[in-house]
């Protein structure tokens, strides 16, 4: 029996709410791993925000693929992990606003968008490209 999810169910554990952990190589030390918010919408890429000055986006200037880990907490515990190429732009209008509003709810997301405004965040777009899966739920 494999524990493995099919494409659309790795898709869709993608898409829902998890803190993602990403993880970036670094030149001398191990990579660094931290969590992150993070959007995904089946099919697409991954697309996550930080500063450009923050560990995460010095850190992305010296590699060119990334990974991205999303899991369950509780049983049945599951995971989809994503490596790959990604690209640096900016923020298109409400990006921001959205991601908040995402993790934090309607209320909450838009005071924190609105109390964010002025930072110079970058968007970082994963393409997906390898898919490691664990769901223990098909046990």
């Amino acid at each position: 029996m494999s524990l493995n999810m099919s494409v659309a169910e790795r898709e869709a554990f993608l898409a829902d709410l998890h803190v993602g952990v990403v993880s970036i190589a670094r030149d001398g030390r191990g990579p660094l791993t931290v969590p992150i918010w993070y959007d995904y919408t089946p099919g697409g890429n991954v697309w996550m925000l930080t500063g450009p000055a923050s560990l995460k986006g010095k850190a992305l200037n010296s590699v060119t693929r990334i990974s991205l880990c999303a899991q369950t907490e509780t049983p049945p515990y599951r995971y989809v992990s994503v490596e790959g190429t990604f690209s640096l732009r900016t923020p298109e209008n409400g990006e921001l606003e959205a991601m908040a509003i995402r993790y934090l709810g309607e209320e909450r997301g838009k005071a924190y968008a609105e109390g964010s405004s002025g930072h110079d965040d970058i968007v970082v777009e994963l393409t997906p490209e390898n898919w490691l899966t664990i769901d223990y739920g098909k046990m």
